[in-house]
């Protein structure tokens, strides 16, 4: 079978890690939403659910009780990426799901050759046919984690505006020197972006101060405010702007994927 070659004017699509290791920052929320928006603008998005907890999965519509395929078999068993991924009803998203065996696959995966480089070699098939890759990471620095780090171009963390946030993106950002130093020294940080925001206290003001001392230039403009209808949109498995087009929520993670494309 001859290969496919890849010319200059294709698409090669930018792969971006959603990582943060403390739960309930909005996460899986920002990564849903972004590749959502981005599919909005026009952008081909492949959202990857790398977290047990299936939560990007079922944020986009899909029953992850009924998945059969999911990123487990990529990670632990060599599945195809291009058999596995799953059309949502929302424009230019696609998915890459999880299902409970997901929850094993660190386990599993202890005695594998090359077992941090799994997700990246399942992937590179799929690099030709989208405009970006986001994947959604366990809420944990462990080895599904480590494998996004190893794959990813750059990576985004989302975070809480509140002192305990300061200490998370310090032992994250160790964590990525040592994956950059042994396993991918390509990787940059896309970005951070403050999640549950409300600029009324000054702690807020403080916490955001620091991080930007610390990450100059790299920190959104954009933020993403405390909404009941962000809340709520995942349990209708709808991405925020077509569960509430015009609420405060969807506004701001449009305006997130219209600054990352100016970045870009």
């Amino acid at each position: 079978m001859t290969q496919k070659r890849i010319s200059e004017d294709e698409i090669m699509a930018k792969i971006m890690a959603v990582v943060t290791q403390k739960g309930g920052v909005g996460k899986t929320t920002s990564a849903v939403n972004l590749a959502s928006c981005l599919g909005e603008l026009g952008k081909k998005c492949l959202l990857v659910d790398i977290d047990p907890q299936g939560n990007a999965t079922s944020g986009v519509g899909l029953d992850k009780r009924q998945v059969k395929r999911s990123t487990y078999d990529l990670l632990v068993t060599g599945g195809d990426a291009l058999e596995t991924i799953v059309k949502t009803n929302y424009e230019n998203l696609w998915v890459l799901p999880a299902n409970v065996n997901l929850a094993g696959a660190e386990i599993e995966m202890v005695n594998t050759p090359h077992r941090e480089k799994r997700l990246k070699a399942a992937l590179a098939p799929c690099r030709d046919r989208f405009d970006y890759i986001l994947i959604d990471c366990p809420p944990a620095l462990g080895l599904l984690t480590l494998n996004a780090l190893v794959a990813a171009d750059t990576f985004l963390i989302p975070a809480q505006p509140e002192y305990y946030a300061l200490e998370g993106l310090s032992q994250l950002i160790a964590t990525v020197r040592q994956v950059k130093r042994l396993y991918n020294p390509t990787l940059e940080l896309e970005g951070v972006l403050f999640t549950m925001y409300d600029g009324r206290t000054h702690l807020t003001q403080q916490v955001v101060a620091e991080v930007k001392k610390f990450f100059p230039r790299k920190v959104y403009g954009t933020v993403i405010p405390r909404t009941v209808r962000l809340a709520e949109a995942p349990s209708f498995g709808q991405p925020i702007n077509y569960y509430d087009k015009r609420g405060k929520g969807a506004v701001a993670y449009l305006e997130l994927a219209k600054e990352l494309l100016q970045k870009q």
